[in-house]
């Protein structure tokens, strides 16, 4: 099992990463405050020493610690170390995304500091955001300045403010003011806060406090405890997280997630400039995903190029295992290329226009993230061309090699959202072919049939849905496509005719009784107990009711489906399995 220590943003977010795995894991804050809602996980609640922390880890076999707390919870991630030294088991430290120091602000090493800083820099009002707690340690100051104190609107930060003897009336609270109005009212010389990352609103203060000409001193993170003799693995974002989890406790998840191509080709190139400009060869280079996290990539070296072997995770990929190679050589301005085995554009509908490579602008711009340097750099996959031709690329207007893809950077398991990507992308391209329809089908055999009663369309104009039939006609509206097509077979369409947008078998199945209702409907009376597929019904109805009900299951169909495109037509073809097409009469 695992033992999270939460009770923050971060802590949060690790309980959601851990949700998703379906498997029971422990939540740990001091207090009851934090409003989490835990499925899978068990909350526990009130402070724990050491002793009281190994007790409970043995009883609940603990075999990996995600130390999420407050960067500034100094005592805690000390006893997380020795914690994890006495019941011998690694910590994944789940830290924040920190700005780097701007020379303009006030950097202190500790409270102390903080107050020789003030002093020396003769401030005499003083708003600090840096939480109720640090009341005691810059007392020496505000017994003899103009200062407030932002706290949280709670009985127990109120109680430590007159603890600690600091007085009501330059108490304000978070959820009265905002940083800027609460700079307007008081009119303070500085602000001062904590090096709290972009999750504890950093740049939401600072940037209040330039707006206002106010000066900012920042009290500086402490350093991580020393962990001799602990495995201790760093993090700062959720793909990040459960990597490292899939790493070190392997059955926890029981899919494993992978990288993008754009993730892949990114690392390569940040390799190969690093090789370029030092020419040093790291084992692995850090990759910022565009969600702003940090991952580690591993990588290798050729003559002349630096690759990656993509790692797909459990994903159905084709793409899964291929070597993806970036060369990179000086330039006078920033260039991405495609090599041998990237693809190119050929239709418009892309992120850029034909003859460009097929490098997505996700992933161009996570390069340009990642590489501050003016090189020119090829991306090429020596597979590439061989594996295209098993993808949606030809049908897509892309020739000559596969895409260079990824809008997170991370692939999830079977993942609907990378799914539903590529369906929108397959929309934007038949919008931009210039048809005025597009036809929406569930796979190659219904669009084989489709085709034939629209002759002369562009491929462009064709798109897959799989079973994503709302989700498809929502994005057709969002793109106002005017007219569409939905070819459907007989197995998805009783489905859909339920009411079920999703006909996917692991969220739905065939309901006899509503298949009883529409053959009432169509004055058929036949017995459909024993019935196991959908298809057997072509067989059993007589020929002559055939278009009956076809027409039935139709209007049902386009009872749930035509509010989703409420500015265009929709035509519903209902197709058998030998190719018979049926429309609404």
């Amino acid at each position: 099992m695992i033992l999270v220590f939460g009770g923050t943003t971060e802590g949060r977010m690790a309980a959601k990463v851990l949700e998703e795995s379906g498997a029971t894991y422990c939540y740990s804050t001091r207090s009851d405050t934090q409003d989490i809602q835990l499925v899978h996980g068990q909350h526990v609640t009130g402070a724990m020493e050491v002793p009281e922390m190994v007790a409970f880890c043995h009883e609940h076999n603990i075999r990996l610690i995600v130390d999420a707390a407050h960067p500034f919870a100094v005592n805690l991630h000390r006893n997380v170390i020795d914690l994890a030294k006495q019941i011998r088991v690694p910590v994944i430290r789940y830290d924040r995304i920190y700005p780097p120091h701007d020379e303009d602000f006030v950097w202190c090493k500790d409270y102390d500091d903080a107050i020789s800083q003030l002093r020396a820099n003769d401030i005499h009002r003083l708003l600090a955001l840096t939480g109720v707690n640090t009341i005691s340690r810059l007392q020496s100051y505000w017994q003899d300045h103009d200062c407030w104190f932002r706290i949280l609107n709670r009985e127990e930060s109120l109680a430590g403010a007159q603890k600690a003897g600091f007085p009501t009336d330059r108490l304000v609270y978070y959820e009265k003011d905002d940083t800027t109005s609460l700079i307007e009212r008081l009119r303070p010389q500085a602000i001062i806060t904590k090096e709290s990352g972009t999750s504890g609103g950093f740049y939401e203060k600072v940037y209040a406090a330039r707006q206002a000409g106010v000066k900012v001193f920042v009290v500086e993170r402490p350093e991580y405890p020393s962990a001799d003799g602990v495995t201790v693995l760093r993090v700062n974002g959720p793909h990040g997280l459960r990597r490292m989890v899939e790493k070190l406790l392997p059955e926890f998840y029981p899919l494993h997630s992978g990288l993008t191509t754009g993730t892949y080709a990114t690392a390569a190139a940040i390799a190969a400039t690093h090789r370029l400009l030092t020419g040093e060869e790291p084992t692995a280079v850090p990759v910022i995903l565009p969600d702003g996290e940090t991952i580690d990539v591993e990588v290798t070296y050729g003559n002349g190029y630096a690759s990656v072997f993509k790692q797909a995770g459990d994903d159905p990929d084709v793409t899964n295992g291929i070597e993806i190679r970036a060369s990179v050589e000086p330039s006078d301005q920033f260039e991405i290329v495609g090599g041998e085995g990237v693809g190119r554009f050929t239709v418009p509908g892309f992120d850029y226009p034909p003859g460009e490579p097929a490098i997505n602008k996700s992933p161009r711009q996570m390069m340009r993230d990642n590489i501050h340097e003016n090189v020119r750099i090829t991306i090429s996959v020596p597979q590439g061309a061989e594996i295209a031709r098993r993808t949606f690329n030809p049908r897509l207007g892309i020739e000559g090699g596969i895409s260079i893809i990824g809008v997170s950077g991370i692939v999830k398991p079977f993942s609907e959202e990378a799914f539903i990507s590529s369906i929108r992308k397959c929309m934007q391209v038949a919008k931009a072919s210039g048809s005025d329809r597009v036809v929406i089908n569930s796979g190659g055999k219904s669009e084989r049939y489709v085709k034939a009663q629209y002759t002369g369309m562009p491929q462009q104009a064709f798109v897959e849905y799989g079973n994503y039939i709302g989700e498809t006609l929502g994005i057709a509206h969002e793109l106002d496509i005017k007219n569409v097509t939905l070819g459907v077979m007989l197995g998805k369409a009783v489905k859909l005719a339920a009411g079920n947008l999703d006909t996917h078998s692991r969220r739905t199945t065939m309901d006899k009784d509503f298949v009883t209702t529409m053959l009432n409907e169509a004055g058929i009376n036949i017995d459909i107990n024993d019935l196991t597929l959908a298809r057997e019904l072509w067989d059993r109805i007589p020929t002559n009711k055939l278009q009956d009900f076809a027409s039935v299951v139709i209007n049902h169909c386009t009872r749930h489906c035509a509010p989703l495109l409420p500015n265009g037509q929709l035509t519903i073809l209902l197709i058998t399995d030998t190719g018979t097409i049926f429309k609404q009469q």
